[in-house]
């Protein structure tokens, strides 16, 4: 079996999606693929990335050896546009592979004998256009649809996510199915200790004691509540500092989180961290006081997962994906609440009993989703095709 997946997203600093399909494949790196078919697995990762250095870079990540059953393929192109609808067809037209595996976007004039499969994480743009710029807007909203319909399956990345795709594209429930996220060994690894700490707050600028947000900036993300509930409740601790980690040079960044600082003169207590190093996540939610995710729509919710493998306290959005994944392990919200939310990240801060609990719980909660059992889920999916 020939195994084709589009891992364009590694290597782009791209949080989220970025992880998922980097848990995947070294998920499926590890997993003994004999299990799944007496004929083997071969996995073709296709990347627009063509410089040298780079490519060695993901190669040693993905830990993929000369001989292993796993080759990275690097195809230019001028846009990723011309990459979906010409280079990589053409690509596979002379190269065919069983399954192909990708994200929202299915590349079309493919043969129809390779199957494809399409990762859909969420589908805000349909509830939140508001939220996408209008150019963005066109392409997702032109380009989905048609993806669907081409794709011979579609995954969301939970529960929640599955029936969205189902109700909002009226799909029948035969062509969709769903697997969890989870969290990445190398995040589990990696080294949270107090020197580590005191090396990120040089390097963040990060206050003593602080709530954290991380994540992108972009105005779904709700992070305008946050600043405000934080400031309704900031009096009453003000040894607590406010972080936003995060770029704010990235796409569609929310400038109202701005104009809500500036209104409750936060510029002393509000810490723009920029852009973090995957390398230095844990470490960051380690020294958090509380993890706040008051986000309005999330397919999934990774960042919940990793603040309860460290023991960090969440506080989160009262919406059905997060419940989903943060079960006993979270506090939850309403995101359009601003006193309910405040009350609730004041009690967080404060309550030691409740923090405990909370701690407790998320780590429990935390090893019900792990990449090995996604990526076996990934593999029953391929073999199913043949």
């Amino acid at each position: 079996m020939r195994i084709g997946i589009d891992i364009r997203l590694i290597g782009k600093q791209r949080t989220g999606d970025e992880a998922v399909f980097f848990g995947l494949v070294k998920s499926l790196r590890t997993t003994n693929l004999y299990e799944y078919t007496n004929e083997g697995i071969k996995f073709f990762l296709f990347t627009d990335i063509s410089d040298k250095s780079k490519l060695e870079e993901i190669r040693q990540n993905l830990e993929i050896a000369e001989d292993d059953n796993f080759k990275i393929i690097s195809i230019a192109a001028k846009n990723k546009f011309i990459w979906n609808f010409w280079s990589l067809p053409k690509y596979l037209r002379k190269n065919p592979v069983d399954v192909y595996l990708t994200q929202y976007i299915t590349p079309f004039f493919v043969p129809k004998k390779i199957k494809i499969v399409t990762i859909i994480h969420d589908i805000s743009f349909n509830f939140f256009p508001q939220f996408i710029k209008k150019t963005d807007l066109f392409f997702l909203k032109t380009l989905i649809p048609l993806s669907v319909k081409r794709a011979d399956l579609i995954l969301g990345v939970s529960e929640f996510t599955e029936n969205e795709i189902i109700k909002f594209y009226k799909v029948s429930k035969d062509k969709v199915d769903f697997f969890h996220n989870a969290v990445s060994e190398e995040f589990k690894a990696q080294d949270v200790s107090r020197e580590k700490k005191d090396e990120a707050r040089k390097k963040y600028g990060l206050p003593e004691k602080y709530i954290l947000y991380l994540g992108t900036l972009q105005p779904r993300k709700n992070i305008p509540l946050l600043v405000e509930s934080y400031a309704k409740i900031k009096e009453k601790i003000p040894q607590v500092k406010l972080v936003l980690a995060g770029s704010r040079q990235a796409h569609n960044f929310d400038w109202r989180i701005d104009r809500m600082i500036e209104k409750y003169g936060l510029e002393k207590d509000v810490v723009f961290s920029g852009f973090v190093d995957e390398k230095d996540k844990a470490v960051l939610y380690k020294a958090a006081h509380v993890f706040a995710f008051p986000s309005f729509y999330e397919g999934f919710g990774i960042p919940v997962l990793e603040s309860f493998i460290v023991g960090t306290p969440v506080l989160a959005s009262d919406i059905p994906s997060l419940r989903e994944v943060g079960g006993d392990g979270a506090l939850f919200a309403d995101p359009l609440d601003i006193d309910k939310f405040s009350e609730t990240l004041y009690s967080i801060c404060i309550e030691e009993n409740l923090r405990s609990r909370l701690v407790d719980s998320g780590k429990r909660r935390a090893e019900l989703f792990l990449w090995k059992n996604s990526a076996k889920k990934i593999l029953e999916i391929f073999n199913g095709f043949l």
